[in-house]
Parts: structure tokens; C-alpha cells; sequence
């Protein structure tokens, strides 16, 4: 850059041109040249101080002034707005604005120098930059390092309580929530509760490789924790989770995680907590504090970036909140039988021996073969002793024992005759419940079907007159060749008088016996 005052300010101080040269650092040739041209436009020092760089710019190179008057200026403020939709670029509206001057016979800058002129016109206006990240575009996830402490006023132990930490990049919007815990489900809850918070649905989200969201990243495959992609898919956004050991990949997150560390945790350091739901007012109150401070470098604060950069640009959130589920794998057992953790909920018998998934919500357990949904019940909040059972799902030798009950076993009984209804009284009323002689009284219908009515009921008249009455003694009683004979009372008899050679009388030994 040549510095036309300094020339012509050493020059009226009686410099020679060789002096002037190793001052400014120009060569001798361009001075001369500054010199000839300030005496033919009768331009002295004092007097060019106060002329504009543009005035003396014009003097010394005119050709090139009038080159630089005809270059058109960007529309800054076009350029601003139009960055914040989707798919626009610096470099297609430089094309727009490139060719825009050639239709008025401008000349345009070219691409560098209008990237430059924008950002500088983007620093001095204190605008938010839109080049790295655009309004509504992403979410970054993290949890802090740090961690509060939450105290039992009765045994004056503590528990940690974590840091949940959300962040919009563009507008630096911070959403934050004090956790119990890290597992899945608090993870999931806390993404709902920040998206409530924003008002709306950025188009990517951006997570830390936590196994409560992504269980693999490698170079070449992604593995998404499954709660965590169904949540993320009723939400309609895509998980891009940052590159394993890349930082920069989410450093507005970590920027943030930082920041929620210092003005949450720390400037709550010397208060003590009770009770999460104390710790969790303390940390919404510090949290608004966070988004309304001022910004240091530009206007506002990130209440107001958000408000008049970001927030239009979110998509809207779904009806109502996402119910947070949770994925297992089980094998079916023998019984066809599921578990909760606690209870049990059938599924096809046609699947026994096979690997599930089951997804389990609030109210609904699912369960998933292949890809498809094979059953689906209502889920039980309180232990139940009894499983849930679909008829569907059992096999038509099984779907008769949901038909029984006591009522249904004495009809049965009935039809046998009126000691099998004793026996069948005595199955359903010997236990606790009656549930818990079900099996006897089938097995006594069975009986009846395989022998006959009259037969049975002659076997369950003898089995009473024996004592308590058992299935195993009826079966007994029924493999008898005559069950006649066995019904009749048992006879004493007497033993048959049988005389021996040998015998010797009582007299024999009354006189003394041999001599």
C-alpha cells in the first residue's frame, strides 16, 4: 500500500527521495511518481491530511478510481436473510449477484472479496453469523462433567445430580435440566423436555457417542441405540452424532456445557439441596438468568437471538409429547410368557424357542418378531399373580382352560353323576383358592370322557367311601377288573380247622406231658 500523506508530509520537511524511500518502504521509482503528480494537481502538505483515502485514491490512479466507483455493493442485509432458508449458500448468491451486475453493467467482486465484505459487514452490524450454521438446523446434546450435589437430611448423605445440557447453534439458546440419573429413558425424557422448551424441532441432532444413544460409530457404520432412533424418528429429525474423539464436531455443546458449568453448578456451589424438585427450580431459574445475559463481542443475548434468528425456523412439534419406550430382547419360554419385571404377557405358542423385542411404554407392551408386531396388551402397573393371556396365543388344547371355572366344573360334575359333583366339590373348595384345584377337576372330566359317566361315578363313590378323594386313587379304582366286587363291605372269615398227625392236646401237657 502506498502512504501518500507520509511522501508528501517527509517531502516538505526536506527529505530526499532516497530517505523518503527507506522510511516508507516504497521504491524510489513510485515516489518520483506520487511526487510528479502532487505538483501537477498542486497537491502540498498541509492540506491533503484531511482528504479521504478515496479523494487521494482517485488523484493518483483515476482509471482505477472510476473502475472501483462502477463496482456494485452487495445488498448485505438480502444476503443475511437469505442464508437463514434452506439450501442457500454464500456461493449461490454470489452467482445471483454476479450476474445482476453484469444485466446493469457493473462489475462485481469477486467471490472471496464478497465473502469477506459480508462478514466483515456481519461483524460491525453484530449480527449472528449464518456461514457455519443456519437457524433451526441443529441441536447439540451433552452431559456435564460436573455434577451437584443432592442431600438426605435424615442420614446427611448425598447423591449426585447430572446435568442434562441442549444447545442451538446458530442463536447459542441453552436449554438445561437437573437428572437423577443417566440411564436411557432420563436421556430420552430430557431431549422431550428441550424441544417443549424451544418451541419447536431442529432439522438434525447432533449427540456425545453415550451408549444411551449410540451404541457403535465407527469410520464405517452407526449404530443407534433403538429407543433413542424411535424417538428421534417421532420427532421426524436425523441423529448425527459427532466423530469419536473430534470435539469441534459439537463445540457450541461443549462451549455451552462449559458455560451451563460455570454460571449453573457453580454460581450454585454454596447452596445446599434436599430434594431434586428444590435443585431442579434453582437450575430453571439459573438457566434463564444464562439465556439473558448479554452478550460481550455483539447486541443482545441469546433470548433475543434465538427469538428473532432461530425460532421461526424450527419445525413444529408432533400433537403431543413423545411416550418414552424401552427395548428388550427376550427368547419366548415354554409357557409363551413375557416379562415385564413384573408381570407376565403372552405371546403366540408358535413362537416358543424364538428371540423377541419388546418395547415397553407406560401403558402398552409390544412385541415385535422379525420386524412385525406379533402381540400387544395393556400393561399392568400393579403385580399381578395371574398373567395376561390373549386366547389367540394359546394352543386349542390350552384355550379350554380359560373357560374353566367353578361354575363350569360342576355343570360338568352334574353330568357325570352326584358323587362326582362331592368330588368335584371337594377339588374346588380343599385350597385356598379355587384356582388351585382346576387341574384335579380336569383331569377328573377327562376321566369321565375316556371311561363313561356311570363308570366314573362308581369309582368316585368308592373313592369316598375310602377317605379323601384323589384323582391317582379313582385311576386306581378304575383299572379294577370288577369295580362290583370292590364297592361290597370286606367279610371277616374264619380260619379253616386243618388237623395235623403230630398235634398234641391240651390234656397231653396238663398231665405233665411225655415221661
Amino acid at each position: 500500500m502506498v502512504h501518500y500523506r507520509e511522501i508528501l508530509r517527509l517531502q516538505s520537511l526536506g527529505y530526499s527521495q532516497r530517505k523518503i524511500e527507506a522510511s516508507v518502504g516504497s521504491s524510489r521509482h513510485t515516489i518520483n511518481e506520487v511526487l510528479l503528480i502532487a505538483e501537477q494537481q498542486n497537491l502540498k502538505w498541509p492540506g491533503c491530511e484531511a482528504m479521504s483515502d478515496d479523494a487521494l485514491f482517485a488523484i493518483f490512479h483515476p482509471e482505477k478510481f472510476a473502475e472501483k466507483a462502477n463496482r456494485k455493493e452487495p445488498d448485505y442485509e438480502y444476503i443475511h436473510k437469505e442464508l437463514a432458508k434452506e439450501g442457500v449458500t454464500l456461493t449461490l448468491l454470489w452467482s445471483e449477484y454476479n450476474a445482476k451486475c453484469r444485466t446493469e453493467g457493473k462489475i462485481p467482486y469477486l467471490y472471496s472479496q464478497f465473502c469477506d465484505k459480508y462478514r466483515f459487514w456481519a461483524r460491525i452490524k453484530k449480527a449472528t453469523m449464518r456461514i457455519s450454521h443456519k437457524p433451526g438446523d441443529a441441536m447439540e446434546v451433552d452431559w456435564a462433567g460436573n455434577t451437584i450435589p443432592v442431600w438426605d437430611s435424615m442420614t446427611g448423605e448425598s447423591v449426585p445430580a447430572y446435568l442434562f445440557v441442549a444447545v442451538l447453534p446458530c442463536s447459542c439458546f441453552v436449554y438445561a435440566q437437573a437428572c437423577s440419573d443417566m440411564k436411557s429413558d432420563t436421556w430420552i425424557l430430557c431431549h422431550v423436555n428441550a424441544y417443549k422448551y424451544f418451541g419447536g424441532v431442529t432439522r438434525l441432532l447432533i449427540p456425545d457417542n453415550l451408549k444411551t444413544g449410540i451404541t457403535k460409530n465407527t469410520r464405517y457404520e452407526t449404530v443407534f441405540n433403538r429407543s433413542y432412533y424411535e424417538m428421534a424418528e417421532y420427532y421426524q429429525t436425523a441423529i448425527v452424532p459427532g466423530r469419536v474423539r473430534h470435539p469441534k464436531d459439537k463445540s457450541h455443546a461443549e462451549n455451552s456445557v462449559k458455560y451451563a458449568s460455570t454460571w449453573i453448578i457453580a454460581a450454585l456451589r454454596n447452596r445446599k439441596f434436599f430434594s431434586f424438585e428444590e435443585l431442579s427450580e434453582a437450575v430453571s431459574e439459573k438457566l434463564e438468568e444464562l439465556n439473558d445475559r448479554p452478550f460481550r463481542q455483539k447486541e443482545g443475548c441469546r433470548r433475543t437471538a434465538f427469538e428473532t434468528e432461530e425460532k421461526d425456523f424450527l419445525k413444529k412439534l408432533p400433537p403431543a409429547p413423545y411416550e418414552i419406550s424401552l427395548w428388550t430382547t427376550a427368547r419366548v419360554p415354554y409357557d409363551y410368557l413375557i416379562s415385564d419385571g413384573k408381570n407376565k404377557y403372552s405371546v403366540p405358542f408358535d413362537l416358543i424357542g424364538e428371540e423377541v423385542s419388546i418395547r415397553i411404554t407406560r401403558n402398552i407392551i409390544e412385541v415385535f418378531f422379525e420386524g412385525s408386531r406379533v402381540a400387544s396388551h395393556e400393561r399392568l402397573h400393579e403385580i399381578q399373580r395371574s398373567p395376561v393371556v390373549n386366547p389367540d396365543h394359546m394352543p386349542q388344547e390350552h384355550r379350554k382352560y380359560l373357560e374353566y371355572n367353578p361354575e363350569s366344573f360342576m355343570a360338568h360334575a352334574k353330568k357325570i353323576g352326584k358323587n362326582a359333583e362331592k368330588v368335584m366339590t371337594h377339588f374346588l373348595t380343599s385350597g385356598r383358592e379355587p384356582e388351585q384345584g382346576f387341574k384335579f377337576c380336569v383331569s377328573l372330566i377327562k376321566l369321565a370322557e375316556k371311561n363313561g359317566s356311570d363308570k366314573v361315578d362308581k369309582a368316585c363313590e368308592t373313592c369316598l367311601s375310602m377317605g379323601t378323594p384323589s384323582i391317582r386313587t379313582i385311576s386306581i379304582i378304575l383299572k379294577s377288573e370288577n369295580i362290583t366286587k370292590m364297592t361290597k363291605p370286606a367279610v371277616l372269615q374264619k380260619e379253616p380247622k386243618i388237623s395235623y398227625g403230630i398235634t398234641r392236646g391240651s390234656a397231653y401237657y396238663s398231665k405233665g406231658g411225655a415221661k
